[in-house]
């Protein structure tokens, strides 16, 4: 479990494609890993398999290879890193399980002072975990859905207002219009649907 503060942006150092999987090597500068230990790499749960010195290996799954970003990573990418949560951890941002729902497409980007505004296209699958003024994961980073769009052409649109603090400690700065995020939707909302799906609607829905 993490909570979505990112701690530090690592380095993709290598990369070793085996058969549909792939080991990344990633410069974390974190100096007390621990084998076995979980990672959020881009806001996917990761295992640390390996470890030399300030680089970490970790072995990526076909399975987040197709829902996440993390397959199209290449050597030099710099990528957002948080270490898993404690019980003394402080939840600044809010519950991030780091299971990737899928990826979102940057649309646009709009400087508001030093604050930069961005609106993205998500898989219309995902619109009813979203709600205004709740919370998503982008990357791995914690943020506020300013705006929720109604689903149209396979997809909706949300706006974020990225604080000055967030631009400058994570690698959103270096996205451009185009890329795909991986995407994180409130894993709150998910339970609650899931309960109430056994029981009918008040209005026979």
């Amino acid at each position: 479990m993490f909570t979505g503060i990112i701690e530090r942006i690592g380095a993709v150092a290598a990369i070793a494609e085996e058969g549909g999987s792939r080991c990344l090597s990633i410069v974390t500068g974190f100096c007390d890993l621990a084998l076995g230990e979980s990672v959020a790499v881009d806001g996917v749960c990761l295992t640390v398999a390996r470890l030399a010195g300030a680089n970490a290996d970790f072995f990526v799954s076909p399975e987040t290879i197709g829902r996440s970003t993390l397959g199209r990573l290449r050597q030099g990418a710099a990528v957002n890193l948080e270490r898993s949560a404690t019980l003394s951890t402080p939840l600044s941002g809010h519950l991030v399980q780091g299971h990737v729902d899928g990826r979102a497409r940057l649309v646009r980007v709009d400087a508001a002072g030093d604050a930069r505004r961005i609106e993205l296209s998500v898989p219309a699958t995902l619109r009813r975990y979203c709600v205004e003024k709740g919370s998503i994961a982008l990357n791995g980073v914690s943020l506020t859905l300013n705006g929720v769009g109604e689903p149209r052409e396979g997809g909706f649109a949300i706006a974020i207002m990225l604080i000055p603090h967030t631009w400058t400690h994570t690698n959103l700065q270096r996205c451009a219009v185009g890329d795909d995020l991986n995407i994180e939707v409130d894993v709150l909302a998910k339970y609650v649907e899931s309960l109430c799906r056994p029981y009918p609607t008040p209005f026979g829905g």
